[in-house]
């Protein structure tokens, strides 16, 4: 079994499950990329200290998160995916449906957001 099916079938994904995670994963990183081209194009000229200020925390962001959805990606490809990478368990569907780029199992997350 090669690392991707075993990945798959330890995090308890059924290859439908996986592909549509996928495609959800590809169409963020789409919508990312387009939003990060849209911010250099964004027109110059008089643009207050505020709205350089807010532009620059949108483009920082959109950049955390095109990074997360490309790691997510990456754990797919090597079949990691789904799996919790503080504890190993399977990180939950429902979690990933909402999340698709998580990392950790809800109790995982709730023991890094708590400092623990």
């Amino acid at each position: 079994m090669n690392n991707q099916a075993a990945g798959a079938v330890g995090a308890g994904l059924t290859p439908r499950e996986l592909a549509a995670l996928r495609e959800n994963l590809e169409e963020q990183r789409r919508f990312r990329l387009d939003q990060l081209r849209g911010f250099s194009r964004a027109p110059g000229g008089t643009r207050t200290a505020a709205r350089t200020e807010v532009d620059t925390r949108l483009t920082a962001s959109a950049r955390m998160v095109l990074a997360d959805v490309e790691d997510a990606l990456e754990r797919m490809d090597r079949g990691r995916y789904g799996v919790c990478l503080r504890c190993d368990r399977p990180v939950p569907l429902h979690l990933l449906e909402i999340v698709p780029q998580a990392r950790y199992c809800a109790p995982c997350r709730q023991a890094r957001e708590a400092g623990r």
